[in-house]
């Protein structure tokens, strides 16, 4: 049940009018469900309480403090991508023995800093990684557990921009590769080939892409225990879909059809959804400027734009949009665009709405990918984060100031050439 719902004739979320949040904190502004977010997150944990388990929440979704924490008081791992991410996890109260690292590009002082945070696994990638990794932990006397990310080619149907599982993208590596990997790994003193893992892309809708790439790593993890090399937990990734504008699986439903494919092996399962717990727990409210209405095209300006939420322009991502407080008068056809010079600035295109100027609108689903790429483009302060516990409001993020993003800048002193 969404924590989004119309009272008294305007929008909420959870007890709080979004009108009331405008009012305190400006647009735009993200406002984020933690009831949501809970309710999300404890549907994977509980939907798998009868076997091992540890659900990673991979951070690039939404890393802000507040919901990291949320989570972590729930008991949950994390899935990062950098070591930013990792000191993130740590700052909000994570337990870096519960984070596995994935990500192509690992720097050696990344893996070093993870590996002194004690962190549970690194999801390693390539043959060049594996043996940097090797290095680095040989060099500070530390064993270095690892997970060869498996590339199955499997299609999982989504938007080739957050495709990761087919033999063109650059994540992860064949079966026969990592067959060979986790030999490599075996053999070496400062490795411990402790799991197997995969992602196959972003906002599935699909739950027979999951079972083929599951299919895939159960033969490979079968054949290494015959070699001797037993793993400890598989990683089956992320990339549950939510309903957007499509119907999506049910959390449950994913879970309960892949713990019957893991039977009765002897593996946790260890999972890193991302989307799937944070987005529909938040919406970006921004206010219409102006009108502009023509024959060819009606065009809302608002305040909010595709820095803010990049989704929409990045890979043509639909979100719905409400008004926060609908009214009488006329519905027409809008393209709801922000102030932001590039043809490619919108939110969203062809929205039926009644609008006035200064109307406040809701952007619905964005809580994941949308403050996390949020950037300084045209010099436009990111926008505050807000999240609501019932009837309780928190600012959880700071609106910038002008005046903030421009102080890493430096002007030379003394002549130029």
């Amino acid at each position: 049940m969404s924590a989004f719902k119309h009272q008294q004739g305007s929008l909420h979320c959870e007890g709080v009018p979004l009108e009331a949040i405008a009012e305190a904190h400006g647009t735009p502004t993200y406002v984020y469900s933690r009831q949501t977010i809970e309710s999300a997150f404890l549907a994977y944990q509980n939907a798998l309480a009868d076997r091992p388990h540890l659900i990673c929440y991979a951070v690039k979704a939404n890393s802000n403090l507040a919901v990291l924490n949320v989570l972590a008081g729930l008991g949950a791992g994390f899935d990062v991508v950098s070591i930013g991410e990792l000191e993130r996890v740590i700052a909000a109260g994570g337990a870096a023995d519960k984070v596995v690292f994935s990500g192509v590009g690992k720097t050696k002082q990344e893996m070093l800093s993870a590996l002194e945070h004690g962190i549970r696994c690194f999801n390693v990638e390539s043959e060049s990684e594996l043996l940097t990794l090797a290095g680095v932990a040989a060099t500070c006397g530390k064993t270095a557990p690892v997970s060869m990310r498996v590339n199955p080619d499997v299609d999982a149907g989504t938007h080739p921009y957050i495709s990761t599982g087919l033999r063109e993208n650059k994540f992860g590596v064949d079966i026969e590769t990592a067959r060979r990997l986790y030999q490599v790994a075996h053999d070496h003193r400062a490795l411990e080939p402790v799991a197997i893992d995969c992602h196959i892309g972003s906002q599935i809708l699909d739950i027979a892409p999951f079972l083929e790439s599951l299919d895939c790593l159960l033969a490979l993890v079968d054949d290494l225990a015959v070699e001797g090399i037993t793993l400890r937990h598989l990683d089956i990734g992320g990339g549950l879909g939510v309903s957007y504008q499509e119907s999506a699986p049910a959390i449950e439903e994913y879970m309960s059809v892949l713990t019957a494919k893991l039977g009765s092996r002897d593996l946790e399962l260890v999972l890193e959804p991302g989307r799937s717990i944070v987005a529909l727990a938040g919406t970006l409210l921004t206010r219409v400027l102006y009108l502009k209405p023509s024959d060819a095209k009606n065009f809302a300006v608002v305040d909010a734009a595709m820095n803010d939420l990049l989704r929409p322009s990045l890979y043509d991502a639909w979100q719905d949009i409400q008004a926060v407080t609908p009214h009488e008068g006329e519905s027409r056809h809008w393209d709801i665009v922000g102030p932001i010079c590039e043809t490619g600035d919108f939110l969203g295109k062809d929205r039926r709405l009644a609008l006035s100027e200064g109307d406040l609108l809701a952007a619905m689903g964005a809580g994941a990918y949308g403050f996390a790429m949020a950037s300084n483009y045209n010099t436009r302060p990111r926008a505050a984060e807000v999240m609501v516990s019932g009837e309780s409001l928190h600012l959880v993020g700071q609106r910038e100031a002008l005046s903030d993003l421009w102080q890493r800048e430096r002007i030379p002193e003394g002549p130029t050439s």
